[in-house]
């Protein structure tokens, strides 16, 4: 039997449905514009996408992409395309080429957003996934169950090496499991890799004794590949236990040459996310996307945060969070552990738990740890106390009857 890869879409066009998914297949295949010598049909039995569906679903009538053609009224269709691997072999940076090249160029699609990869066995043979994934993140991190509960380096920029360790010196006090470099900061000179490293590794040394684990600090390694194996070896060599890395940054390539040589659990921050999924009729969804990086060999993956300061509704930041913790292959899980962020605080750790129903996650949280009115050891203990409360069922305001932290924070934040 012939292995393929299946890809679903969403397709808008104002011309006709039938005439451009099958353009869309033959572009993404062996046709072009016009018939070509050599296209002969053994070539196209052999070599050609299919179509596998085209069904009818409601249009949103909103405005169309700029250039399209034809002139009915937009409608939106499901398309499932097909691929014989022997197009491109298990490879993603030419899985890319394939499933998001010149698809969403052409005039006859008005609208496109990948949907859906079903991933053929073949890439779990060349790709070896998430190297620690939620069990192996809980054990470096010693936390068994319940949320991670971490933040981030605020402010983003600006602190050298000594006010990050200050910060962290704080956030160890209060007792944190996870600290993150901002994804601006990486290796600036007002804030060298090295010597932040350096400095924050030496503070959750000495906490790591009385704490009985040592705090995950996810410091950010992004830059060129070299660079990035080169600062691994650091981080290993300093005793740490998490690297983060931008993937829009350093793309599927450079992920997965880290992953092939990293030793550490690595944190994948999605930001530029925005301009791939969105548009609502137009680009990934993150169910499609998200894929990529845990076969790349992402550990942890961001899916913004209830409630957020950005545009993203509940309902998908609760639907990409629920799809990390699914299975990417029946025998080869690759679950990664959903990470939430933006703008996040005591108020939303309820509805979080309670929309996701379940507690496999890291809950990070800037300036709703580190802006506490009390300081940011209080920041941590509201934090800790809300989720506490929320999962063992106690009502926000209930618990804040004997957390005098929980109770500063609702009246901050809420």
């Amino acid at each position: 039997m012939v292995e393929r890869l299946i890809v679903d879409y969403r397709l808008r066009t104002q011309d006709d449905p039938r005439k451009v998914a099958e353009t869309v297949a033959g572009e993404q295949s062996s046709g072009t514009f016009i018939a070509t010598p050599g296209e002969d049909l053994a070539l196209k039995e052999r070599a050609s996408a299919t179509v596998e569906r085209l069904e009818e679903v409601e249009d949103d009538a909103t405005p169309v992409l700029p250039g399209s053609s034809g002139a009915d009224r937009a409608r939106s269709f499901r398309l499932r395309l097909s691929w014989p691997m022997s197009n491109l072999g298990p490879s993603i940076p030419n899985l890319l080429a394939t499933v998001a090249g010149n698809l969403f160029e052409l005039k006859g699609v008005a609208g496109l957003k990948i949907e859906d990869i079903h991933l053929p066995g073949s890439f779990k043979a060349a790709y070896p996934g998430p190297g620690f994934g939620i069990e192996g993140t809980r054990r470096l991190a010693g936390v068994a169950s319940g949320p991670i509960v971490g933040t981030i380096v605020k402010p983003s920029v600006g602190l050298d090496p000594e006010g990050t360790a200050s910060l962290v010196d704080a956030l160890c006090e209060g007792g944190i499991d996870f600290v993150k470099d901002d994804e601006l900061q990486a290796d600036g000179p007002h804030c060298p890799f090295e010597d932040r490293l350096r400095a924050v590794m030496a503070v959750i040394d000495r906490h790591s004794d009385r704490l009985g684990r040592k705090v995950m600090y996810a410091v950010n390694l992004t830059g060129e590949i070299d660079e990035m194996l080169h600062r691994h070896d650091l981080v290993v060599e300093a005793g740490g236990t998490c690297v983060m890395v931008s993937l829009n940054s350093v793309g599927p390539t450079g992920l997965t040459a880290l992953r092939r040589h990293s030793s550490l659990p690595i944190h994948a921050h999605r930001n530029g996310w925005g301009y791939l999924g969105r548009s609502p009729d137009n680009g990934w969804s993150y169910r499609a996307w998200h894929k990529i990086w845990r076969l790349a060999g992402a550990d942890h993956m961001h899916v913004n945060g209830i409630a957020n300061k950005f545009w993203e509704p509940d309902e998908s930041v609760v639907v990409s969070a629920k799809a990390c913790l699914e299975p990417l292959f029946a025998d080869r899980p690759d679950r990664v552990m959903p990470v939430f962020s933006s703008g996040q605080t005591v108020m939303t750790a309820h509805p979080t738990f309670e929309r996701l129903g379940a507690d496999d996650l890291i809950f990070t949280a800037g300036g709703g740890i580190v802006a506490h009115p009390q300081g940011v050891a209080a920041g941590v203990r509201s934090l800790r106390d809300a989720w506490d409360a929320a999962v063992a069922g106690i009502p926000l305001g209930e618990a804040a009857r004997n957390s005098a932290a929980l109770a500063k924070a609702i009246e901050t934040y809420g």
